[in-house]
């Protein structure tokens, strides 16, 4: 009996001081879209124990829009955001603190059905296109310079817009109500799955300008605040963020992890989100701001200030290269 109580002594200790440990580990509060594919990259941070083995516990809070989203981090809710680096260097330009690292560098393209004709821009003269989002969507205002660029074409003039929700903009394309369909790299490859062609990626249009398609358009959101209060965490964060990308580059059995939360109706969908998701990963280190620079010039010479606010120029600050 002496024996027993000893043990459950010694256990009862163990489980005070791993509690107590545990409770030191700061916590980190992502938010984010419930149904985002971030979510991808931040359930394998969770179910491999990636956050704990950098000296944080993640905690991801979903929310039903983005704007949800930035008000919790506003309000401080939350520690995280996700966000394109156009919104932080608007946000940044109005005085707040917000600071950027590279979370991925998809983007979508053009689709048409595959009965279309259509091989190029120019050849969707008179057409009906779809757009996900409204007129200063950046997919559309890169496909507009291009267009002009390479076929002296005012895309808008030249073609009826409607633009629409993701979803919409997705059935709307495989029902052929619509002509072509410009939509964000998650519906534009289940619509590729699906049967239709892709006559230009952003990607390929943004390098035909002159701009370097590799630079990352989303980013993880911070503060300046919180990272210089807390830089191991906020360097494991990063750190952990790059683990999940070098799993998910390689593991296929990680994606089958995944399978249950991707929205994939086919085997052909699920591969194609599998393969553009790791086409997007961005390269580790450093964002080239000279590359950012020169996209966010175009993006406030077709945009205006509607898109880019008071940040015309990119401000100083917009990326920080987190250091522990």
């Amino acid at each position: 009996m002496k024996l027993l109580a000893r043990l459950g002594a010694a256990i009862a200790l163990t489980l005070v001081i791993q509690n107590a440990a545990w409770a030191d580990v700061p916590k980190v509060r992502a938010a984010v879209l419930k149904i985002g594919t971030v979510n991808w990259e931040l359930q394998t941070i969770k179910r491999l124990g990636l956050d704990v083995k950098n000296g944080f516990e993640l905690e991801v809070q979903g929310y039903a829009g983005n704007d949800a989203t930035r008000i919790a981090f506003a309000g401080g809710e939350a520690e995280v955001v996700v966000a394109d680096w156009i919104w932080t260097a608007r946000q940044r330009a109005d005085g707040k603190d917000y600071v950027t690292f590279p979370y991925s560098t998809a983007v979508g393209g053009l689709v048409v059905s595959k009965d279309s004709e259509a091989k190029t821009l120019e050849d969707l003269a008179g057409t009906k296109i779809g757009i996900a989002g409204g007129p200063v969507d950046k997919s559309w205002l890169i496909l507009r310079a291009y267009a002009q660029q390479a076929f002296g074409m005012d895309l808008a003039g030249s073609t009826e817009q409607v633009f629409g929700a993701p979803p919409l903009i997705f059935k709307s394309g495989l029902k052929g109500d619509i002509d072509g369909a410009i939509n964000f790299w998650h519906f534009m490859a289940k619509m590729k799955a699906s049967g239709m062609r892709q006559i230009i990626s952003v990607s390929d249009a943004a390098a035909a300008l002159g701009l370097d398609p590799k630079t990352p358009l989303l980013g993880y959101v911070m503060t300046d605040e919180f990272v210089a209060a807390n830089p191991t965490v906020a360097f494991g964060f990063y750190k952990a963020t790059r683990a999940a990308k070098d799993v998910l580059a390689t593991d296929d059995a990680a994606w089958e992890e995944l399978r249950p939360s991707m929205n994939a109706k086919t085997d052909a969908q699920f591969i194609a989100l599998r393969d553009d998701w790791r086409a997007g990963i961005p390269a580790a280190g450093p964002v080239n701001e000279d590359a950012v620079a020169a996209f966010l010039s175009v993006m406030a010479e077709l945009g205006g200030e509607k898109l880019v606010g008071k940040a015309s120029t990119l401000p100083a600050g917009t990326f920080y290269s987190i250091e522990p």
